[in-house]
């Protein structure tokens, strides 16, 4: 009879933070790209060190997006901002190592950090030591008020000075990033080309003649629709207004266009976005002849 020998599983402890935490609940906003286009995400911390933060968010981030954290320490005048990437995450909840700490928002959070074991130890400790809070209360008075009121007083203009330069780092720092992230093609940009139509009529790929109106069928009505239209980068139209023609016939011409594709206009070889104007015919009576030609 032999005897099977079951080993049990064996759990492997989770390595200490090298850098300690502090437990905090205030508001936090992260800020990630999606799509190329900054999106801010709401939340709300649970602890914070010189190393990064948990956080429990609005929305799902991914592990390995980098993103702009934003947030007020309490007792401190001025918010934190920084950049980090997410190292982890569970569901709502999610974990950033802060990345590339400006010295002057770390020694806010080195400031904050120093204080935060010291107002632990005295919350825990008041009902326990009435006599040591007692004599600390008289010897406290004895400072001189005066001399506590400059020493705070510098302090304040010292840290206010600090923030100031941190913001401002961090405000060029997150200017960098926005013009290293590549434009959104097939969108209008601010200043688009103008290019006569003949020019755009050469670089048509695909077009879609308009659907003759019914109404319009029967009135014999016919001419050329000159629409005002803005192609994007990307060929692909972007809006068509009418500038002149029937009335009538408008709608069927913007339809028929919208689906109409370009090659790319290019500019300094970058393609980009245009203004033209493109002209829609109508002949009714062209159209019934070739199709009784076809019947």
């Amino acid at each position: 009879m032999s005897t099977a020998v079951v080993e049990s599983p064996v759990r492997t402890a989770r390595a200490p933070r090298r850098i300690p935490r502090f437990p905090l609940a205030v508001p936090v906003e992260i800020t990630v790209l999606k799509s190329g286009v900054p999106d801010s995400v709401p939340g709300r911390l649970l602890n914070i060190g010189e190393g990064g933060m948990a956080a429990i968010l609005a929305a799902e981030l991914r592990t390995g997006d980098s993103v702009g954290v934003s947030f007020r320490l309490p007792e401190v005048a001025l918010a934190v901002h920084a950049r980090g990437v997410v190292r982890h995450r569970s569901e709502l909840r999610c974990g950033v190592e802060f990345l590339g700490l400006l010295p002057e928002q770390q020694g806010l959070l080195r400031y904050w950090i120093g204080q935060a074991p010291r107002k632990s130890v005295q919350n825990t400790s008041t009902g326990l030591h009435n006599k040591s809070s007692v004599s600390s209360t008289k010897r406290r008075r004895r400072i001189d008020a005066p001399r506590v009121r400059r020493v705070l007083w510098i302090a304040v203009a010292i840290l206010f000075t600090t923030c100031a330069i941190g913001w401002w780092h961090w405000y060029r720092a997150w200017q960098e990033i926005e013009s290293q992230i590549p434009p959104v093609t097939g969108f209008l940009s601010s200043e688009p080309a103008r290019v006569p139509g003949e020019v755009m009529d050469q670089l048509v790929t695909h077009k879609i003649e308009p659907v003759y109106p019914a109404a319009a069928r029967e009135q014999n009505m016919r001419g050329v629709v000159l629409l005002e239209t803005v192609v994007g980068a990307d060929g692909s139209v972007i809006d068509a207004q009418p500038l002149s023609g029937p009335e009538g016939l408008a709608p069927a011409a913007i339809e028929a266009v919208k689906w109409w594709r370009f090659q790319p206009y290019h500019v300094k070889g970058k393609a980009v976005a245009v203004e033209t104007t493109l002209a829609v015919e109508f002949r009714p009576q062209a159209r019934s002849a070739a199709s009784e030609t076809e019947n």
